[in-house]
Order: structure tokens, then C-alpha cells, then sequence
């Protein structure tokens, strides 16, 4: 079943279960989704298009939860908190710590990267070849910590 289905099928669920903070999460999701599909008059979405969609949701969410903690918002801290979740169960998990760095690794010695000047070479590399595998973030702190001079 493709993403954008079991989006639509689990926010149905979550309307007879009554479950707000879940339906919240799937009704963002499924709304990103229909922007998508008109955008490009289709129908449907492609799952690597969906992944692409959740994994910009996921980035607010975080960004949203460390403004809210900044601001000691907590309540809303925590409502963001648990709408996350619910976009991370619909997202293939991301390489570790240790695959990242090896792909770090390969990168730089592709690309002939020094210094940190060569951040960009580097993470295009990166992400060219193992995007939606890769975490950017970390890959960009394992690659100033690699490429320090």
C-alpha cells in the first residue's frame, strides 16, 4: 500500500477511535500530500515523493519542539512531540552513526575534499547517493570532524 493510502486509511481509524493529538498529525500529512498531488495534477504520489514530503514535516517538527522548549512552552512542546512520532513511524529508519561515517568517508575521498572549504563537494556527495538514508545533520557534523585541519 502505498504511503499516501495508509496515510488516508490510519486517519480514518483515528477519527473513529477519536484520537486527536494522531488525527492532527495524519490530517498535516495527508494535507502536504494533496499539495503535492496538485502541484503536479496526479492523482497519487510516488512513496520516494511521500518520504521526501515526511521527512520536511519531521525537520519542522524539530525545529518546532526546540522553540517551544527554548520558550519554555512545554504543553506545546510536547503536543509536537507526539505528532513526530507519528511521522517517524511512516518514515524507513536512517542510517547509524557508523554507516554515516563510512559514507562520509567515501565522500571525501571521491570528492579530494581538504579542509572544510570542501563541505559542499562533500555533502552533495553525500546526499546524491544515499538520500532519504542519510540523517544531513549528522553527516555534516561527521564531516567537520573528519575534514578539520
Amino acid at each position: 500500500m502505498a504511503i499516501v493510502d495508509d496515510v488516508t486509511q490510519q486517519m480514518k481509524d483515528a477519527m473513529r477511535a477519536k484520537d486527536k493529538v494522531r488525527l492532527g498529525a495524519l490530517r498535516g500529512m495527508r494535507s502536504a500530500f494533496i499539495e503535492a498531488m496538485k502541484a503536479d495534477g496526479s492523482d497519487t504520489l510516488a512513496d520516494d515523493k511521500s518520504i521526501a514530503i515526511l521527512r520536511r514535516l519531521e525537520k519542522q517538527r524539530r525545529e518546532s519542539i526546540e522553540a517551544f522548549e527554548a520558550g519554555d512552552r512545554q504543553e506545546l512542546a510536547e503536543v509536537e512531540k507526539a505528532e513526530l512520532a507519528v511521522i517517524e513511524a511512516f518514515l524507513p529508519s536512517l542510517a547509524d552513526e557508523a554507516t554515516t561515517t563510512q559514507w562520509v568517508q567515501a565522500a571525501i575521498a571521491k570528492s579530494g575534499a581538504a579542509g572544510p572549504g570542501d563541505m559542499g563537494r562533500v555533502m552533495g556527495a553525500i546526499m546524491a547517493a544515499h538520500k532519504g538514508e542519510v540523517d544531513g545533520r549528522m553527516a555534516k557534523d561527521i564531516a567537520l570532524r573528519l575534514l578539520k585541519p
